[in-house]
């Protein structure tokens, strides 16, 4: 371990005593965000600390090996230690490196799930609704909470769009990689020739922001739209004009909601959308400007980069980003998400890992 790393980690012990201080105050709770925030410090030093003291106990685990060599009836002892404290320091050091690694700042929150219909006319709603399903059940895996927000139902099945909301214990860090464009090859239900087709939808994965008041709105750039709601086929047809549309007059962007009976429900819920979107443009904003300079392993973000492939005749899921090939397309329908969530991100870690150790 180098010495900047060294004092770097000496000086945390004071900053965790103040953290631990902090929330020693019986007024602490009072403001629920920044005692959120010190409980999460508090884990992070805690964690990294036990891993610095690991190291420094192999290191003069290390050094007493190392004097135990010049007796020469303890010479073989002495190396086997020497060895077992090598390892463990090695472990240590790799574990405080990977503690240290920049977090993201919504790897904790809820997000907003959009599903969108692209290339493929009806074959590509039927495969969003397929993949909703396959989120929703990852999700009851994770124990996470889904709340649908709203639908627009094709005519044979399947969505043109929906959005989920999903809640629970840091989604945003399992699912961030997941948005880009999912193309799928099949066979069609509507297709009477037996012909593979391929057809492609969008995902996008949207921290949700802590409060709507998180990002700032002024009243005069938003334009708010109310009509009557109406399903597929003229289902559930709202006799009311319920359904609101909120547009972002400056950055055009829209959200809308309708699958509530209430007006002030779904202008509620259709602002925290748009909220999400605009801080998913901010944040997309500034990682475009770090990608002029270097690029994530895992993608950049972009809505429009082909992130993976589901070929149904050949039952195999591929991740472009990092040339990942699974023959278990079933069983990762049906949620089992695991595997290709475990790779992405230790792909992006394996990648600041070695950012870390250029800048070092």
């Amino acid at each position: 371990m180098n010495e900047g790393l060294r004092v770097q980690l000496e000086r945390l012990a004071p900053r965790l005593a103040e953290v631990n201080a902090r929330l020693s105050d019986p007024h602490a709770a009072r403001e629920l965000g920044e005692y959120r925030r010190l409980n999460r410090e508090h884990s992070d030093l805690t964690e990294l600390l036990s891993r610095f003291d690991a190291y420094r106990r192999a290191e003069a685990d290390l050094a007493a090996a190392e004097q135990m060599r010049e007796d020469p009836e303890l010479r073989d002892f002495a190396a086997d230690e020497a060895t077992e404290a090598r390892a463990k320091m090695e472990e240590s050091r790799e574990a405080v490196q990977r503690l240290l690694l920049p977090r993201d700042p919504d790897d904790e929150r809820d997000v907003l799930l959009e599903i969108r219909a692209g290339t493929g006319g009806d074959e590509s709603a039927l495969f969003a609704g397929d993949l909703l399903r396959m989120y929703l059940r990852y999700a009851e895996r994770q124990g996470w909470r889904t709340e649908l927000l709203s639908a627009n139902e094709s005519e044979l099945g399947g969505y043109r769009e929906v959005i989920v909301r999903v809640c629970g214990d840091a989604v945003f860090s399992r699912l961030k990689f997941e948005s880009g464009v999912h193309r799928v090859q099949r066979v069609p239900q509507t297709e009477a020739q037996g012909r593979i087709h391929t057809s492609a939808c969008t995902v996008a994965v949207l921290a949700e922001a802590d409060e709507v008041s998180e990002v700032q709105f002024d009243p005069q750039e938003l334009r708010i739209d109310v009509f009557r709601a109406s399903g597929a086929g003229g289902q559930h047809v709202n006799k009311t004009e319920s359904a609101v549309r909120i547009t972002h007059l400056p950055t055009g962007l829209v959200a809308e909601c309708q699958d509530d009976r209430s007006q002030h429900r779904n202008r509620e819920q259709a602002l925290k959308v748009l909220a999400a979107r605009i801080k998913d443009l901010r944040t997309r904003e500034v990682q475009a400007k770090e990608a002029a300079h270097r690029k994530s392993l895992v993608g950049s973000g972009d809505r429009s980069e082909r992130i993976r492939t589901y070929n149904f005749p050949q039952g195999r899921i591929t991740d472009h980003r990092i040339n990942l090939t699974l023959y278990r397309l079933g069983a990762v329908l049906e949620g089992d998400l695991d595997e290709l969530i475990g790779a992405l991100g230790a792909a992006r870690e394996a990648e600041l890992l070695a950012q870390l150790a250029e800048s070092n």
